[in-house]
């Protein structure tokens, strides 16, 4: 069985969303043998069929790598982060992105990474049995409220937002082709791309304006 190890690199995000037709290029994520996976912690899951990502990536099977924390921190800070930016198109491949950002902190920096784990230790303690990543989503909810505010809250909440969406698995994901400005603009590359919304009548844009 081979895995895709996913990475959270922007520029291969803009290259993989350039097409001059406004299309979703097809993902080039190299493939890798389990057995080179040999970091602290090994996240892996697999794609739903018939999904916008499970049409471009090259394989269902995808695998992510920490270097710091382990698996189950990995999968801690995933559900997290779903907590506090739940979508439910969004699969776990892309939340992965936040776990792999906070890994590579974690292993930058000595404080941050005693400061990730003992957030997912408070995360572990505040639900029954003692399992944040296996609770309820009411328990989990409960167990990030009890710690709004909190540096490791902070922390976390910080790095979805470029974790999370700027990455173009959550582009193919959301419809979004990327960057237009450098090819004329989006009027003409993607600008009626909107397939989930309805035409607007010619009425409803202005006439054009001419020097």
């Amino acid at each position: 069985m081979k895995h895709i190890p996913i990475t959270a690199d922007p520029h291969a995000a803009a290259q993989a969303c350039s097409e001059d037709d406004g299309t979703v290029a097809k993902l080039d994520l190299p493939l890798t043998r389990r057995s080179m996976l040999r970091g602290s912690g090994v996240l892996m899951g697999t794609l739903a069929a018939g999904s916008a990502l499970a049409l471009l990536a090259p394989s269902r099977v995808w695998a992510l790598e920490l270097k710091t924390l382990s698996s189950a921190e990995g999968d801690a800070l995933m559900k997290m982060g779903r907590v506090l930016y739940p979508h439910q198109k969004l699969p776990d491949a892309v939340y992965a992105l936040l776990s792999k950002s906070l890994d590579d902190a974690a292993g930058a920096d000595p404080k941050t990474a005693e400061l990730l784990k003992g957030g997912i230790s408070a995360l572990n303690k505040a639900v029954a049995g003692g399992d944040f990543a296996k609770a309820d989503d009411a328990q989990k909810l409960a167990a990030v409220k009890s710690l709004e505010g909190t540096p490791f809250f902070n922390a976390v909440r910080g790095k979805c937002i470029t974790a999370l969406y700027d990455n173009d698995m959550a582009f193919a994901t959301f419809g979004y082709p990327g960057s237009s400005w450098e090819k004329g603009g989006y009027i003409t590359h993607g600008f009626q791309d909107l397939k989930w919304l309805p035409a607007p009548p010619k009425e409803a844009s202005p006439a054009p304006w001419i020097s």
